[in-house]
């Protein structure tokens, strides 16, 4: 299968689960045409192997239109040309991770230790409560299961250090820039840790209030329904009997979402397994991986204190969810990110199902 394959799979779905399907996605399959001249045709046939595939293109626009999140995905856009610059060299010395308990700030209520990783405050913060959870192992493609297990359990005994410290602080997420083209400042592999103090931070609860509206306009689990529409087009997968799919909305290529119960060891095992095919399989080379969850602690505000919504969150339903996408060659002189991509509808180059391939199972 492959990604201009979708309106005709979503055709052929039994009539239940097609309405499913189309009550969460629209769909789009349009013909895109352009003219090659004579001066061009022997660059085209090299660039993109035939005249014919760039003079006749299909593109596949999708909106979840419960959320309003799209992508619009054209495969023929991997084959364009991009410039790439040389690789540079970490110099010798300038890894201030290398040994984070000399090296980086401490947290008031001091560090938090696992047998693979240790937390250190951030110093340039982005939120009143936000550290860095320094790896100990330097190359942020050289990970395996107790890694990740030891990443995760530390983060929930970092979580409650800094809510006994701040009792507001109670939404927590889990983000990781892998390499540099993943976004990461600092080589040296490490993870971001947030704890939101009172509301949640704005995507999640944007996705939150999606969720909630779709179950009082349909009655379904909007999770529930989002894995079982990506297992009807062939996009679901299940590692350790959790959900995971390649999102048909993507925000970056490769967009890859596990759904779990839990921030346990079940869902790091998942995680691990699902980057290790994107990168060993499918070539990814700068990923960007983020974990959120409902609040993690009671709230303690009473309605006097703030009211309206953020005071009575309803977050029955809501999982804890994993996504990883893939930020592109670390060489590319370009970005990965573009004005369509920030302002209209983001632009994906990559097949999905080629992704759900790489991830086996």
């Amino acid at each position: 299968m492959v990604i201009t394959d979708l309106p005709d799979l979503i055709a052929a779905l039994p009539e239940q689960r097609r309405a499913r399907f189309e009550r969460i996605f629209n769909v789009d399959l349009a013909r895109g045409e352009c003219r090659i001249p004579p001066t061009m045709r022997e660059w085209t046939v090299a660039r993109f192997g035939s005249i014919d595939d760039v003079e006749h293109q299909r593109i596949v626009r999708v909106t979840n239109t419960v959320t309003w999140e799209g992508a619009i995905f054209n495969p023929l856009r991997t084959r364009r040309p991009m410039l790439s610059r040389p690789a540079v060299a970490m110099p010798d010395g300038e890894d201030v991770f290398a040994d984070p308990l000399r090296s980086t700030a401490v947290d008031v209520y001091g560090r938090v230790s696992g047998e693979y990783c240790v937390t250190t405050s951030n110093i340039a913060r982005w939120d009143s409560q936000c550290s860095v959870l320094v790896f100990n192992e330097p190359d942020p493609f050289a990970f395996r299961r107790e890694h990740l297990r030891d990443y995760f359990r530390t983060a929930l005994r970092w979580a409650d250090a800094a809510h006994a410290v701040d009792p507001q602080a109670v939404h927590l997420v889990w983000m990781w820039n892998g390499g540099t083209a993943g976004g990461a400042s600092i080589p040296h592999a490490h993870a971001q840790l947030g704890l939101g103090r009172q509301t949640p931070y704005a995507m999640v609860e944007g996705l939150r209030r999606a969720a909630m509206q779709y179950r009082a306009a349909t009655g379904a689990n909007y999770f529930d329904d989002l894995c079982a529409a990506h297992d009807d087009v062939g996009l679901g997968y299940h590692p350790n009997g959790l959900c995971g799919f390649v999102n048909l909305a993507a925000a970056r290529p490769r967009d890859t979402w596990i759904i779990s119960p839990a921030f346990d060891d079940a869902l790091a095992d998942a995680l691990n397994d699902a980057l290790r095919a994107l990168i060993e399989r499918a070539g990814v080379r700068g990923f960007d991986v983020g974990v959120i969850m409902p609040p993690l602690f009671q709230h303690n505000q009473t309605p006097s204190e703030k009211p309206g919504v953020f005071n009575d969150q309803n977050w029955d339903g809501f999982p804890v969810i994993a996504r990883i996408v893939d930020r592109g060659r670390p060489d590319a002189l370009s970005s990965d990110v573009g004005a369509m991509d920030l302002f209209g509808q983001r632009v994906i180059a990559d097949d999905p199902y080629i992704t759900r391939a790489a991830l086996g199972g």
